[in-house]
């Protein structure tokens, strides 16, 4: 990892005030870097000549279908990204919706013999056009959503000459996270950046409160008598959540934290007055890759999908016309 061009998100220091015992780790803002408006490398070589793929998808009531690859992504984005994004934040959706689908198609799933399932806390989201008119979408976002994955027919992200890892997330908090601080592997591409513009996703801030023996429960802790150095030891990620934490004296790991305690993401603060532990998170989702509302709030900018690929997966190439 790079840790040299970055300063952490993050700064903490834990203070006592109030008569009540109050802790709190907060934030301190550093400077973002500003995004470059470079393209990608573009390649059109085709290295499937053998027609449209079809994908085996698993369904909600456990049934294995048959889809078109495109069919498949329009039901992707309809479900993953809000119709009202800009066009070129749902094209770059479509894309890495596609990639992340043809990577399971090729190499095997968890789901054998389907390459995604349609739930979207394991893999992808999914939405059929009627659904999606049912649920009050319109005509028209349909229509805009139809164009943006038609644009971007067979177009696939590639490293090294492999479909990349195409993660992707709701919103980061201001700096995505590399995959390594989340997942303990170093992918080149998945490297902490800047996400500006991500104010108005509903959980950009989120927070949660708990009894101090609700929150011991849940992080399997005896709660300590002396509370003055109930949490100690905060260590951040290059992308501002929370590498470690000392918790009562047991160390954690910030993505077990946040599994534990069902939070929004790791990048998160503690406060405890009294018998009351909140939890203020930023971001929704691990973090690693396009962030969703930062893609959008790119686009917003003047930012064509191209670009936006280009920022969040670093170094990677656009492949056009895969399996068409």
């Amino acid at each position: 990892m790079n840790k040299n061009w970055k300063e952490f998100l993050i700064a903490s220091v834990m203070v006592l005030v109030l008569p009540g015992i109050f802790y709190s780790v907060f934030n301190t803002q550093r400077k973002m870097p500003s995004i470059q408006a470079t393209d990608p490398i573009i390649s059109t070589t085709k290295i499937k000549e053998t027609g449209r793929i079809d994908v085996l998808v698993l369904t909600d009531n456990e049934e294995v279908v048959k889809m078109d690859i495109e069919d498949y992504i329009l039901c992707v984005v309809l479900r993953e990204m809000p119709a009202n994004f800009e066009p070129e934040a749902l094209k770059a959706q479509a894309v890495v919706a596609r990639t992340y689908t043809l990577r399971r198609h090729n190499n095997g799933s968890k789901h054998e013999p389907a390459a995604v399932c349609t739930d979207s806390g394991c893999c992808q989201g999914f939405c059929a056009p009627d659904v999606f008119l049912e649920n009050k979408g319109t005509m028209e976002q349909l229509n805009k959503v139809k164009e943006a994955v038609a644009a971007t027919t067979g177009m696939v992200l590639m490293y090294d000459n492999k479909l990349i890892e195409a993660t992707y997330f709701s919103c980061s908090g201001g700096y995505t996270e590399d995959a390594e601080s989340v997942w303990g592997a170093y992918i080149p591409y998945l490297q902490s950046t800047a996400s500006p513009g991500e104010e108005k996703a509903k959980y950009y801030v989120d927070s949660v409160t708990f009894t101090t023996d609700e929150f011991c429960r849940l992080l399997d802790l005896e709660a300590p008598q002396d509370r003055k150095n109930w949490l100690t030891d905060i260590k951040y990620t290059d992308g501002g959540g929370v590498d470690e934490i000392s918790i009562a004296g047991k160390i954690f790991s910030g993505t077990t934290v946040r599994k534990k305690l069902k939070l929004r993401s790791t990048a998160f603060i503690i406060s405890v007055v009294g018998e009351t532990v909140t939890v203020t998170t930023k971001g929704y989702g691990h973090r690693v890759g396009m962030s969703q509302y930062g893609a959008d709030a790119m686009a917003v900018n003047g930012f064509n999908y191209r670009q936006i690929l280009s920022h969040y997966y670093k170094d990677t190439q656009l492949m056009e016309d895969y399996g068409n």
